[in-house]
């Protein structure tokens, strides 16, 4: 039977180019379509772990609930313990701190509400590449009272590096403080409204601004994203019973789920409009050829096969067609997912972003092995009803299309 089939799919060259060319355009399409969804997800990950959250971070237990009320209840006042734990970890690139503060920044005339935080510049600076300066230089550690700023705060305070602006913030113990500090340099990140809001300086400096020695939280910085999931795993494991809460980048970043969600939802539908496709048009060829080889399957009934071996005949023809035709697709959407990366297409910024990126088509094997799936059964599916109505068809009736 298989033998009959695979000389049937051959003898008919034109018929089956025509069904398989349907079968190559949906298969690649899917992989076309799928592997820039993944590109948009991988771009949007990175961006946000290298701009602001990191990958990981480890947190005083109640901080992400209750911190915005009363911040410096929920200080760390002795991080060397677990940044000497999290720092042992395999994969673990290094450990950052950060101590978070609010208030007013004032340019000599005018007062404007910022969100700041203490940083640790050098290790900053190799975390978030995906932040650009813009005007001047990145902080170092040797800038004692300097501070960079999102453009949106230099632009409305009207601030360019060398200029020199007065943050005041509350302290630890309620009282308000105030200092000075040079501007250095202005920064653009993924997101405009974190640029909008946010200063940063050096730790020190923060510390001495908020009167504490205490930080808010350690940011962790992995060799790879995978490796996300297994070590927040194994860190909440241990530090939760000292009074530490972790939290990776994604729970951080509410925006990222939000958005993978939307793309998600797009490309389940695009999927099944190319599945919709393939059915109706393979459907509509495997009816094409059935009909013109009516008069064939009756000579085949009449000479005594049964109605049952017709229509496995037809259904093995169609087997091979839809396997053939998915194999095909693959290796052409792999081609062109290679042709188009190497192209490179400019795209306009993701959600919640300003920077426009290049994008690229991923080859994703779980995206390949779908769309291979949805050929195959589109065209075996397509072939059934055919096959059910030609196998059931009268001899007398068929035999007749011969004439």
């Amino acid at each position: 039977m298989f033998a009959l089939a695979l000389r049937n799919v051959f003898r008919q060259t034109r018929r089956t180019l025509i069904t398989m060319s349907t079968i190559i355009v949906g298969v690649a399409g899917l992989i076309v379509i799928g592997g820039f969804v993944k590109d948009i997800f991988i771009q949007l990950q990175e961006a946000t772990i290298h701009s602001q959250v990191g990958h990981i971070q480890v947190y005083r237990e109640g901080y992400t609930e209750m911190g915005r009320r009363n911040p410096y209840q929920y200080l760390i006042d002795d991080p060397s313990q677990l940044v000497e734990s999290i720092s042992s970890r395999p994969h673990v690139i290094d450990t950052l701190q950060r101590l978070n503060f609010s208030g007013l920044a004032n340019n000599g005339r005018a007062d404007m509400n910022i969100i700041g935080e203490g940083v640790e510049p050098d290790k900053e600076a190799q975390l978030g590449t995906a932040i650009t300066i813009v005007e001047g230089r990145q902080l170092t550690a040797a800038d004692e009272f300097g501070i960079v700023m999102g453009r949106g705060v230099a632009k409305n305070l009207q601030l360019k590096p060398g200029d020199y602006v007065s943050l005041m913030v509350s302290t630890a113990e309620g009282a308000l403080n105030s200092l000075e500090f040079e501007v250095v340099g202005t920064f653009k990140s993924f997101a405009s409204d974190y640029d909008n809001s946010a200063v940063r300086i050096s730790l020190p400096a923060a510390q001495e601004l908020a009167a504490t020695w205490g930080i808010h939280s350690v940011v962790v910085s992995l060799d790879a994203t995978e490796h996300t999931d297994a070590l927040a795993s194994a860190l909440k494991s241990e530090v939760t019973n000292d009074g530490y809460e972790v939290k990776v980048w994604y729970e951080i970043a509410d925006f990222y789920s939000k958005a993978v969600n939307l793309y998600s939802s797009q490309l389940a539908v695009l999927q099944f409009i190319v599945l919709l496709m393939i059915l109706l048009s393979v459907t509509n060829s495997v009816n094409m050829v059935v009909h013109e080889r009516e008069g064939e399957f009756g000579t085949l009934m009449a000479l005594g096969n049964r109605q049952n071996e017709v229509f496995r005949l037809i259904l093995a023809e169609n087997t091979i067609l839809g396997f053939l035709g998915a194999g095909a697709g693959i290796t052409v959407g792999i081609l062109l997912a290679e042709i188009i990366s190497g192209l490179g297409i400019e795209m306009p910024p993701l959600p919640n972003s300003q920077v426009g990126y290049i994008a690229n088509i991923r080859l994703v094997p779980s995206v390949i092995a779908l769309a291979f799936g949805v050929g195959f059964m589109a065209t075996v599916l397509a072939s059934v009803l055919p096959a059910r109505r030609v196998s059931r068809q009268p001899v007398v009736d068929a035999l007749r299309k011969n004439i």
